[in-house]
């Protein structure tokens, strides 16, 4: 929670708008849980382009997809992105640009037990979940015999 709060207080210092939320729920529900948070940023600051495992959603205003693309893969980081658009040939294109393990096309919800879960860059190296999980356990070898 305090690091959730401090990528907050961050953004705002740097220009930020909360939309909603930005704060502590500790009075209501205790000290482990954070408001819901928008966070309206002026541009590409690094808390749009961050990891920050709370529940906090920066929106940065763009005007090209090239210009989005570039935004959101100049990160060091590469867990999950989240498109929302009713263009197909859009959630192809970005799809395919992404720089991410997972994208949630339309929606916040993207992981499951059958769904490999995953980032790339430094979110993660492999997957878990799903069948594809247990081959970071499994090494394959292969073994030929002539009779």
């Amino acid at each position: 929670v305090a690091t959730v709060h401090a990528f907050v207080q961050d953004a705002k210092n740097n220009g930020a708008q909360v939309m909603l939320g930005g704060h502590t729920l500790e009075k209501e529900n205790g000290p482990c849980f954070y408001a819901p948070t928008v966070l309206k940023l002026p541009d590409c600051s690094k808390n749009g382009i961050e990891e920050v495992f709370g529940p906090v959603c920066p929106l940065i205003k763009f005007d090209t997809e090239e210009e989005v693309i570039e935004m959101a893969n100049d990160t060091t980081s590469g867990l999950a992105a989240y498109v929302y658009t009713a263009n197909l040939g859009r959630i192809f294109r970005l799809s395919k640009a992404l720089q991410y393990g997972m994208i949630g096309i339309n929606t916040g919800i993207m992981s499951s037990e059958v769904t490999p879960f995953g980032g790339i860059k430094h979110s993660g190296l492999g997957r878990e979940g799903s069948k594809y999980g247990i081959d970071e356990y499994t090494h394959i070898k292969t073994i030929t015999i002539q009779h």
